[in-house]
């Protein structure tokens, strides 16, 4: 593994709806790898979370 490696991310979260019988949020998630600028659209943190890591295991 080479120690000077980074990987930088920017996450947003951005509301889209909120269920009025639960009061459940639903999330838009856009993740950033800011050292490639490659933007990404996710539903769930669960995914996004997946994706960073792949990118990180990936680089």
């Amino acid at each position: 593994m080479d120690s000077f490696q980074i990987a930088s991310f920017v996450v947003r979260f951005q509301l889209t709806a909120v269920e009025k019988e639960t009061g459940k949020k639903q999330w838009r998630i856009k993740v950033t790898h800011v050292q490639e600028g490659h933007e990404t659209l996710f539903e769930s943190i669960e995914e996004a979370t997946a994706f960073m890591m792949s990118m990180v295991e990936d680089s």
